[in-house]
């Protein structure tokens, strides 16, 4: 008798079939996600919509696992490590690309990490207290110049996102002010409220309502176009600062080597997810901008922070 042989063209073909079966009946069991930062917070609430929603149209749980620490290197490290087989994926912050400059950490941003989707994006903004006497960001640039070295800005933290922003802001305005980083966005902002701190560069969702009654307020906001959160905040460039754009992304990942198939599934769920409008009113609600991309364009995105806060932390000469 002949023995049949299995060429590896036939492996292929056999396993690509598995694979696909496996991704029309995925998942089978729950679904862990990691989240790298403290339940409650302005994030979270964004990974625990999505997972909610996904949950109910695919009929089984996402477990939001909340993994802090370190910045949120803990959580990703977590999920570079998990299997890729669909059943622990995490969501992550464009911090991830700072990160990786900022600690030692076991992980690369663009390659440890198969992106899904983007789901959200909200600007930074630069917010001062309301006894500061700056109506608009000119205002701020003039009474900065007035008291060369005298001012400081608050941020979630040495090395975040927020400081790094906060660094090109002041170079590009020509203005000398010190950062005071914090343990997070929250304890800048109690700062900024009782006046400890004139000034902060911060995540818009746990400021707005502040600046609504009227404690704070918010001078500027640092994406491209206005935020729809805030239409009556002009961006930087409308202000007199050309070339400044950033936002604070959230996207969902799995680990490395999560196949195509699943990756297909997932993106398709969670762009239906963010379609919904009682998931897009839950977002815009905490400040938050629903934003659906292909795995393509989060891969993109990701390459560009990670570019950027390289050239801007080796051009400030910054030091951790």
């Amino acid at each position: 008798m002949r023995r049949s042989r299995c060429t590896p063209a036939i492996a292929a073909a056999l396993l690509a079939l598995a694979t696909g079966a496996a991704a029309q009946s995925y998942p089978v069991k729950p679904v862990r996600v990691i989240a790298p930062f403290a339940p409650g917070g302005a994030a979270d609430v964004v990974a625990r919509a999505v997972s909610e929603r996904l949950a109910a149209a695919l009929g089984q749980q996402f477990v939001v696992d909340n993994r802090s620490g370190a910045g949120g290197s803990i959580g990703l490290e977590m999920l570079s490590r998990a299997v890729p087989d669909g059943y622990t994926i995490g969501s992550a912050s464009e911090a991830m690309t700072v990160l990786a400059y900022t600690q030692k950490v076991t992980w690369n941003p663009l390659t440890s990490f198969t992106p899904i989707s983007l789901m959200s994006t909200q600007p930074l903004v630069l917010v001062v207290n309301a006894a500061v006497p700056a109506a608009t960001f000119k205002d701020f640039v003039a009474y900065a110049k007035a008291k060369p070295g005298q001012l400081s800005f608050g941020s979630s933290g040495h090395g975040h996102s927020q400081h790094l922003t906060g660094e090109m802001i002041r170079k590009a305005a020509g203005i000398d002010m010190v950062h005071v980083p914090y343990k997070g966005g929250g304890a800048a902002v109690i700062d900024l409220l009782g006046g400890q701190i004139p000034a902060a560069v911060l995540g818009s969702s746990p400021v707005i309502p502040h600046h609504r009654a009227g404690k704070v307020r918010i001078l500027v906001v640092t994406s491209a176009k206005r935020s729809a959160a805030l239409p009556d905040i002009p961006t930087l460039a409308e202000s007199g600062v050309a070339g400044i754009d950033v936002s604070q992304t959230l996207g969902m990942f799995g680990p490395p080597k999560l196949p195509k198939e699943l990756v297909a599934r997932l993106n398709a769920e969670i762009g239906k997810a963010l379609a919904s409008p009682a998931v897009r009113e839950r977002l815009e609600g905490a400040g938050f901008e629903a934003t659906p991309s292909t795995p393509q364009q989060l891969e993109a995105l990701v390459r560009v922070n990670y570019e950027r806060w390289g050239r801007l932390i080796k051009e400030l000469k910054l030091q951790f």
